[in-house]
């Protein structure tokens, strides 16, 4: 049998031409979303005041089983996609494992990372419905650098509300954001009445993705023609997202390989819901039941040390309702070097599978681990990973090793999310024995738990 080759990529006409809308097809829909005046599920026309209508409706949306997407934006996705699934031979060598470890890149694009699949659908729809602006929030960078790239392409300004612990650590991700034409401002800002009054309570604050996401919110809802996007989470994120396991089925079916374990970096959810979608409808259908492992950081551990409830998605607290793993709209994660992981939250789709089974291992880990297998995996597959993925790549490492340890020959496919480049002060201090390891208390984590919303 000839060997696998170290890269597969699909042509044009093989890449899917629909997105996958996994609640279509889950036993147990999520709980819905709440208005948060009257705590009644929301109905999709209370939605248009913050989002376009075209993505309230596909976020509301649980009986549709394929989305066709656009034109356009098949279009602009043919920049840069279909993208590499590649075979991790030298990994696989390293670890003298009889696993095959596959990883799905997303970062052969400008804005380096997997966000670009869903800020070209969600520009795409701003500007069908005649909007002039959008506002946004961004924790690492990756999904204000994708959402500024889309709406330079479509015509559109963009506002990006930046969590100031990583507007601090990455100024570089500020000046792509500023050169595709986005106004980048540090949140809490005093720019907005929620951020004056964050600052007001804890002037020194790092800001949180819920911070950042209040800003967003009102700067959308005070500006004529522009609206609100948000890059995870939401289901209408994981359902563009789904082009990511879309992709890596089609490429793993013609190599003749099906995923045993399936392993993604979590923080709100959209790369791991993305990858898991059409692998996920397999296990829901029973046509197969691979083993589905989430990684998220020990330091914003809302998987494996959350609750599961109604809670605001935002600091704010202007958003609906949405029951899912939280440690309160209120928690501060530290400033680490964990990137885009650390939202409050989980993704309701994501957090109902975990609760009900069908999503099997949350697995939290220090961040000196995780960039211990990113400079490992760097070394010998020759890509930086962001610091988001390497906690994807820490977990089949780590399957990998159990693999080798019982003899087992397994197929492990993990979310490479996106490149590094920007993170050289987080790889720095690993290298430099500088970086530590945070992991919230108990204590720490009460207050968030006691303000969550009485439901």
């Amino acid at each position: 049998m000839a060997k696998i080759p170290h890269r597969i990529i699909l042509t044009e006409e093989q890449m899917p031409k629909q997105w996958y809308n996994l609640r279509a097809d889950m036993k147990e829909q999520p709980d819905p979303m709440l208005n948060p005046a009257t705590l009644k599920p929301i109905r999709t026309e209370e939605l248009y005041p913050i989002f376009c209508e075209e993505l309230a409706k596909q976020e509301t949306d649980c009986t549709t089983h394929y989305f066709d997407i656009p034109e356009p934006v098949l279009d602009l996705y043919m920049t840069y996609r279909p993208s590499p699934l590649c075979r991790a031979y030298h990994l696989e060598k390293y670890l003298d494992t009889p696993a095959h470890i596959y990883y799905k890149f997303e970062g052969s694009n400008t804005s380096g990372s997997h966000k670009l699949n869903s800020a070209v659908a969600q520009a795409y729809y701003a500007k069908q419905q005649g909007l002039t602006s959008l506002t946004t929030e961004t924790g690492a960078g990756q999904w204000g650098t994708a959402l500024a790239e889309a709406c330079a392409h479509f015509g559109l300004g963009l506002d990006v509300f930046m969590v100031k612990g990583s507007y601090n650590q990455k100024p570089y991700r500020k000046s792509v954001m500023q050169t595709f034409g986005a106004n980048v401002i540090a949140s809490p800002s005093d720019t907005t009445r929620v951020g004056r009054a964050i600052l007001e309570m804890d002037p020194e604050t790092t800001g949180s993705l819920g911070c950042a996401i209040s800003e967003a919110i009102e700067k959308a809802t005070t500006t004529p023609g522009c609206r609100y996007v948000l890059g995870s989470v939401l289901n209408q994120v994981l359902l563009h997202q789904s082009i990511i396991g879309l992709e890596s089925k089609v490429a793993m079916e013609l190599i003749g390989e099906y995923p045993d374990i399936v392993v993604g970096c979590a923080g709100g959810g959209s790369n791991l819901g993305g990858l898991i979608a059409p692998f996920m409808q397999d296990k829901l259908l029973g046509k197969a039941n691979p083993h589905f492992i989430a990684v998220e950081p020990a330091s914003c551990p809302s998987l494996t040390r959350g609750r599961y409830a109604y809670d605001f998605c935002d600091t704010g607290k202007v958003t609906p309702l949405a029951r899912m793993y939280t440690l309160g709209s209120g928690f501060i994660p530290a400033p680490n070097h964990a990137g885009g992981l650390r939202y409050h939250g989980m993704s309701p789709v994501l957090s109902k599978l975990y609760h009900d089974g069908y999503l099997d291992e949350a697995r939290s880990v220090e961040q000196t681990k995780v960039f211990e297998d990113a400079v490992l995996f760097s070394r010998l597959e020759t890509v930086l990973p962001a610091p988001e993925s390497a906690h994807a790549i820490h977990g089949a490492i780590q399957e990998a090793i159990r693999c080798r340890e019982a003899g087992e020959k397994k197929t492990i496919l993990f979310g490479l999310t996106g490149t590094g480049y920007f993170d050289m002060t987080a790889y720095t201090s690993y290298l430099e024995h500088t970086m530590t390891d945070y992991i919230p208390t108990d204590e720490d984590l009460q207050p968030g738990f006691d303000s969550l919303p009485q439901i």
